[in-house]
């Protein structure tokens, strides 16, 4: 799943190229990927983006009289742009199947394609008119980079959950999945199913500091990757990452095997040197603890909503 790193590079690129443009038309494919009924899509058409924003995982632009487009992506939608030469010569997007395209939405610039890999189709799009409607599809989890270690630790220790399920739980932290959660583990030395509750002051600040340089490292390098173009290459194995996605390969600070727990669709990486004290979570779907604490389904996990 796009997180807040590939999020901000994807918001900063389209920010670019369709902000003061017209959107001109919506060919929507998979009428199950809107979600809204009011207002219609239709009454997107024509109107100019004024902005973009992120809330959380989801991607909003802004269009005239407080019309709210917001994308989804989940874990296998990609975003895909075209520009108006190319869109203008009818030319496919390289590499693309037709088969995975949800929608296309034409502006005056260019057309950007949301498509989506696989059978399940996850990914979604409301239509919304006024901010304060908007604000609902916000989780409201908090905005590491911007908050304080104080409102850190606050947010950390309202619930007693596992970090894995903490730092990635949309109503606590904003923005971090299951990709970015275990490379933030690692560089905080920390057990993905140590309870947020019982940790140390000096193993939050450790956690505060890991959060906000891997984010920030990130986001630094994907902008520096996408240059002036457009990031097409979002997935959740990166080269250089420290063990996301690399089960059985040199952890890169002390060379132990990086080790895996399992559950459902998730997998959680980590070293059990530099993380666990040298021992081997069980992975039997996930260790007991984990599997209590963590969500049946992404679609749970995402839905979570802050009381």
């Amino acid at each position: 799943m796009p997180e807040l790193p590939d999020i901000r590079v994807y918001i900063e690129a389209l920010e670019a190229r369709i902000v003061g443009q017209t959107l001109e038309r919506i060919r929507l494919v998979s009428p199950f990927l809107l979600r809204t009924v009011s207002p219609p899509i239709r009454a997107l058409e024509g109107k100019t983006v004024r902005s973009l924003r992120r809330l959380g995982k989801r991607i909003a632009i802004g269009l005239a009289d407080d019309y709210w487009l917001v994308l989804h992506l989940m874990i296998a939608g990609r975003l895909h742009w075209r520009g108006a030469d190319a869109s203008s010569s009818g030319k496919q997007l390289k590499g693309i199947s037709p088969r995975r395209a949800l929608a296309t939405f034409d502006f005056s610039s260019g057309s950007l394609t949301l498509t989506e890999a696989g059978s399940k189709k996850r990914a979604s799009m409301h239509v919304i008119e006024g901010a304060s409607r908007l604000q609902a599809l916000d989780p409201g989890g908090l905005e590491t980079l911007d908050a304080s270690l104080q409102a850190f630790e606050a947010r950390l220790t309202s619930e007693n959950h596992t970090l894995k399920r903490a730092l990635t739980d949309p109503t606590l932290f904003s923005g971090i999945g299951n990709a970015y959660s275990d490379e933030i583990l690692h560089a905080a030395r920390l057990s993905p199913v140590a309870l947020t509750q019982r940790l140390s002051q000096e193993e939050i600040a450790r956690l505060y500091e890991a959060t906000r340089k891997t984010l920030q490292e990130w986001t630094e390098r994907l902008r520096r990757e996408t240059g002036s173009g457009f990031p097409e290459k979002v997935t959740a194995f990166r080269e250089g990452m420290a063990v996301h996605g690399r089960y059985g390969k040199p952890c890169p600070r002390c060379g132990a095997k990086v080790q895996r727990i399992r559950r459902a669709d998730n997998e959680t990486n980590y070293c059990p040197r530099c993380q666990t004290g040298g021992k081997l979570l069980a992975d039997r779907s996930l260790s007991r603890l984990l599997k209590q604490d963590w969500p049946r389904t992404l679609e749970e996990l995402e839905g979570l909503k802050r009381g």
